[in-house]
C-alpha cells in the first residue's frame, strides 16, 4: 500500500472514529446511559453498528471515551476564549469582560450542560467519571488563565499576586452567580443576564487585581 493511501486509512479511521465519540455523546446525553443502545448511537454517527464495536470494544468504554472527547473539545475552546488576554490592549475592562462573555456562554452551551448533567447522573455506574472530567476540566482551565495572569502581572496590568489564586477568584465570581441565577443549569440565562454576571465579575476582580482601579483610576460601572 502507498504512503498516501496509508494516510489516507488512517484519517479515515481517525474520522470515523471521532465521529462515533460525537455520536454517542449527542445519544448519552440525551437519553443517559442505560437507555441508550449502541445501534442508535452508530445511526447517529452515520457507521454500522459493527463499526462502533471495531473501534470501541463495548457500550461502556465507549461511554468513557465519549465523556473524554467532549470534555476535552470543551476545554479547547475555553482556552481559545482567553485568546484577547494575550494583548489585552488599553481597556483591560473590556477586554476581561469580553473573555468573561465568551466563558459564560460556553459554560451554558449544549455540550457542557450535557457533560454536566451525565457527570451528576452517572457517577453512581461510573465513578470513575469525575476523574475523566476533571482532567480536561477547570483545574486545566484554571493553569491556562493563571498563565496569562501571570504575564499580565509583569507588564503590570494587574497587581502582583498570586496568578494562580487569581484565575480561581475570576472563574469563582464568573461560576458562582451563573449557577445560582441558572438554578445548577435548569434555567437559561439570557444575554442580557450573563452581560451582568460578566460586567459584575470584572468589576470584583478589578478592585482586588488592578493596581489602577485600587488607586481609584478606573470608574465604576
Amino acid at each position: 500500500m502507498s504512503k498516501a493511501r496509508t494516510t489516507a486509512s488512517t484519517r479515515g479511521r481517525i474520522d470515523k472514529r471521532q465521529a462515533i465519540l460525537q455520536g454517542a455523546f449527542t445519544v448519552f446525553g440525551r437519553q443517559g446511559y442505560a437507555q441508550a443502545c449502541v445501534q442508535e448511537i452508530a445511526d447517529e454517527a452515520g457507521v454500522a453498528k459493527p463499526t462502533v464495536y471495531n473501534h470501541l470494544t463495548d457500550k461502556a468504554t465507549l461511554f468513557r471515551h465519549a465523556l473524554e472527547a467532549a470534555a476535552q473539545a470543551a476545554l479547547n475552546e475555553r482556552v481559545a476564549a482567553l485568546g484577547p488576554l494575550h494583548e489585552p490592549g488599553d481597556d483591560l475592562r473590556a477586554t476581561l469582560e469580553d473573555v468573561a462573555r465568551r466563558l459564560l456562554r460556553l459554560h451554558c452551551d449544549g455540550r457542557s450542560c450535557a457533560l454536566r448533567r451525565l457527570l451528576y447522573s452517572e457517577i453512581t455506574t461510573f465513578p470513575d467519571a469525575l476523574d475523566i472530567v476533571r482532567e480536561h476540566g477547570p483545574h486545566r482551565l484554571n493553569a491556562a488563565l493563571a498563565d496569562r495572569f501571570a504575564r499580565l502581572m509583569l507588564t503590570r496590568h494587574l497587581h502582583a499576586s498570586d496568578p494562580a489564586q487569581a484565575a480561581e477568584h475570576f472563574m469563582a465570581l464568573l461560576i458562582g452567580p451563573l449557577e445560582a441565577r441558572s438554578e445548577m443549569g435548569t434555567r437559561p440565562l439570557s444575554d442580557t443576564e450573563l452581560d451582568e454576571v460578566a460586567r459584575s465579575a470584572v468589576r470584583t476582580f478589578l478592585l482586588a487585581f488592578n493596581p489602577q482601579t485600587r488607586q481609584g483610576g478606573y470608574p465604576s460601572h
